[in-house]
């Protein structure tokens, strides 16, 4: 069993930057593709970025290219979401994620495929 604690959430203005955090349990968590998915109040889960294992591939969601960065230390077991040039539309409940080893990147953006979530952290951009 893997339990991730995500940290960092808060209130910034529009513009500004917030980093969250993902801290994760296990001695697999090295194996582990990781990722961030977002919820806003009466909209579905949306996928926000997704790194893999090694960290040697990223991929985010159109909407936050160029805004956002994902990040891991696999020593540390945590995974980093560096948020920049935050937007109103940013706000929203942001979960850790992991998918576990033997399955194809490819479908962790779709959400099913995922093994592992954790609890959320608030994230809210004001205009």
């Amino acid at each position: 069993q893997v339990q991730l604690v995500e940290s960092g959430g808060g209130l910034v203005q529009a513009g500004g930057s917030l980093r969250l955090s993902c801290a994760a349990s296990g001695r697999t968590f090295s194996t582990y593709a990781m990722g961030w998915f977002r919820q806003a109040p009466g909209k579905e889960r949306e996928f926000v970025a997704v790194i893999s294992w090694s960290g040697g591939y990223t991929y985010y969601a159109d909407s936050v290219k160029g805004r956002f960065t994902i990040s891991r230390d696999n020593a540390k077991n945590t995974v980093w979401l560096q948020m920049n040039s935050l937007k109103p539309e940013d706000t929203a409940v942001y979960y850790c994620a992991a998918q576990v080893a033997g399955k194809s990147i490819a479908t962790f953006p779709g959400g099913l495929r995922v093994d592992y979530w954790g609890q959320g952290t608030q994230v809210t951009v004001s205009s």
